[in-house]
């Protein structure tokens, strides 16, 4: 009796023998077709070269072959412009170079290389005028160009068609060679992270996190609607401040003066005076909870985002709201700020990314490259690139215009906070309590940890909303859903032959957007 099974099954079992049918062959090259490989090569030397072809060929070249009719492997006739005629054609403006190894460089020996682009510039303003005229609605003359009319009658081609030579090196061939499939670069090898305190005493989530200038304390922000201060040394408690009504969504401490900025879903963003642990100032002015906040690092001048769908630019000193970037169509999530334009950069859950202008307060870029909300951006600390993450994606994008650079894939979960090192560690924490460690420069997945959750509290109560470095970089500091802060450091005994890189260079099917 023949077995029913469920679609399912049987479709998986079909992808299965598939995948065993061609397992064997995966990544190997087709067998190359001499006839065919004849057949294209013969088309890029028409469609590439064929303005060029009807050119006369250089006195050195004939020394070297022996003769204009030697052997075309590819079935072409030799054009010559004028047959009988001893033409020697060169183009000038370039350094010199003897025709092969030990020949003097004489005048009569020396080659030109191929020009650079001030030198076929040159050649084009010494044209006929006839020609000049042709060429006046061109910005410039290119190389391709100079090559075409160089010769003693132009062949016709369509029109915008241009010929692809290659300045660099003078390399005329490089169109015909084969491609070479892109591998992605080995990563850098870099020691795992292990789990060595834990810390509790908030009674709430543990929403903020940030670690003060000098080194010596963090602070951190919760659901219990208190800001606490701890020693990073001991992990003891040092201090608790009480003022806000509502979850405290972010921290900050000032590098410039002995302050500390909080904001939280009440609307409120406080200054505190941590000489007197009393709030010394407050900032109105966002109609709605104030999800995170940043310090210029240069300039005394506070900005925060909020779900009004705005960001505000606070003067620290006065109070006064100096800007309101407005543009986002939904929550803005993040904040992150710095001295090089653009100076302010947010992340929101309209799934954009905005880099802002300061001093106009207006957009520069919008990058919609996500397709889903923006919780985190996080600036490399010595690259001009930043990184941002969302649940479809962690992306990888440069300074100053926001160009993309690569995916990160793999994180399949809510990203909610982002934290790199100058040794090129990115760290990502999820909703569902995962945090995956990357190496910056390739993108390449080291390492994966999914702490256990506090005894006593639920499993979906496993999750990381805010992590980041100590000034060191020797830390990671991890606020949790479980009301702890969990404290990493990298694990001295590894090295890499305990833990080698388990990277294969075919691995590159990267998504570009």
């Amino acid at each position: 009796e023949v077995q029913k099974h469920s679609v399912h099954t049987l479709v998986f079992r079909s992808l299965k023998r598939t995948h065993d049918m061609f397992v064997a062959d995966n990544a190997k090259p087709i067998p190359l077709d001499e006839e065919s490989h004849k057949v294209k090569m013969a088309v890029k030397l028409r469609t590439e070269y064929g303005s060029v072809l009807h050119m006369p060929t250089l006195k050195e070249n004939l020394r070297e072959k022996g003769g204009p009719n030697t052997g075309d492997p590819y079935g072409h006739k030799q054009y010559s412009g004028n047959q009988g005629q001893d033409l020697e054609y060169l183009i000038t403006g370039t350094h010199p170079y003897p025709p092969g190894p030990g020949v003097a460089l004489t005048a009569d020996t020396k080659v030109q290389r191929m020009p650079s682009e001030s030198a076929a510039q040159s050649l084009a303003v010494a044209l006929p005028a006839s020609q000049s005229r042709l060429d006046a609605n061109r910005t410039a003359a290119g190389v391709g160009d100079i090559y075409r009319h160089a010769g003693i009658s132009e062949r016709s081609q369509p029109p915008g068609m241009s010929v692809a030579m290659v300045e660099a090196g003078g390399n005329k061939n490089s169109a015909l060679m084969a491609k070479k499939a892109p591998t992605m670069p080995k990563p850098q090898w870099h020691p795992p992270w292990k789990l060595y305190r834990v810390i509790s005493g908030h009674l709430g989530w543990v929403r903020c996190i940030a670690v003060e200038p000098g080194n010596q304390w963090f602070v951190t922000g919760s659901a219990d609607r208190t800001i606490k201060i701890w020693d990073l040394a001991s992990g003891k408690l040092k201090l608790s401040l009480t003022g806000h009504i509502s979850t405290v969504r972010g921290v900050i401490v000032s590098a410039r003066s002995p302050y500390l900025f909080s904001c939280g879903e009440d609307k409120q963003v406080k200054c505190w005076d941590l000489e007197y642990n009393k709030v010394i100032r407050h900032y109105h002015g966002h109609l709605s909870a104030v999800y995170g906040l940043d310090l210029h690092p240069t300039i005394d001048v506070l900005v925060t985002c909020s779900r009004d769908s705005t960001a505000r630019i606070w003067d620290v000193r006065t109070k006064a709201s100096v800007h309101t970037l407005s543009g986002h169509t939904n929550a803005v999530a993040t904040v992150k700020c710095q001295a090089a334009e653009p100076q302010i950069i947010t992340g929101s859950h309209d799934t954009t990314i905005r880099l802002w202008d300061l001093v106009a307060g207006k957009t520069r870029v919008t990058l919609t490259n996500h397709k889903k909300s923006v919780r985190a951006v996080v600036l490399h600390p010595r690259h001009y690139t930043f990184a941002s993450g969302s649940p479809d994606n962690i992306k990888q994008w440069k300074f100053p215009d926001g160009n993309f650079i690569q995916n990160l894939s793999g994180h399949n979960a809510i990203i909610n906070t982002l934290a790199v090192n100058s040794d090129g560690v990115l760290v990502s924490g999820a909703d569902n309590g995962t945090m995956h460690l990357w190496d910056w420069r390739t993108g390449y997945n080291f390492q994966r940890v999914h702490a256990a959750v506090q005894p006593g509290s639920l499993d979906s109560e496993s999750g990381i909303f805010a992590c980041v470095f100590d000034q060191s970089e020797s830390r990671l500091l991890t606020a949790e859903a479980d009301k702890t802060i969990k404290v990493y450091k990298e694990d001295d005994t590894a090295t890499e032959e305990t833990h080698p890189v388990s990277w294969k260079p075919e691995i590159i099917k990267r998504k570009r957007f």
